[in-house]
């Protein structure tokens, strides 16, 4: 292992990182300062790229704002990155989707979501207990006796 490697595991530290791909659509906090005042401004959008590993790592996301295309490139171990939502989760078959740049409308937006697990997926027990439950009803014969 060379020094970088070692300065830079340092320098990553126990900082949590969210699991998101490229297809993802995700909510980014980022920490913005204005004069003395730091706030948080939310950037949505689909993420186009992921690049580099370690420290270096960064990714693109894109949205389309007042019908322009803007993307923004983040580094993923920024202290200014608040933190990193996923909306949905994209199923794509590419490393980069670059593609996307040429679509127009909601294609330039959305991807296919991608399919969850049966065994993964949480039980809704509340749409189980909406439903009435039925009784079953047992016939019985009933034999005709003459009446004296």
């Amino acid at each position: 292992m060379n020094l970088v490697d070692v300065i830079e595991r340092e320098q990553i530290g126990d900082r949590e990182v969210p699991k998101f791909n490229v297809g993802d659509t995700v909510k980014v906090h980022f920490k913005i300062v204005e004069g003395n005042k730091e706030r948080v401004q939310i950037f949505e959008g689909l993420v186009i790229a992921k690049r580099n590993g370690g420290i270096r790592e960064t990714f693109t996301v894109r949205k389309i704002s007042f019908g322009v295309g803007v993307e923004r490139t983040f580094p993923l171990h920024s202290p200014r990155i608040d933190k990193v939502v996923v909306v949905r989760e994209g199923a794509v078959r590419r490393a980069k989707l670059y593609y996307v740049r040429d679509l127009t409308g909601k294609a330039a937006t959305r991807v296919k979501e991608k399919k969850r697990d049966s065994a993964k997926a949480p039980v809704k027990k509340a749409a189980a207990a909406k439903k009435p439950a039925t009784k079953k009803v047992e016939k019985t014969e009933v034999q005709d006796e003459p009446v004296a």
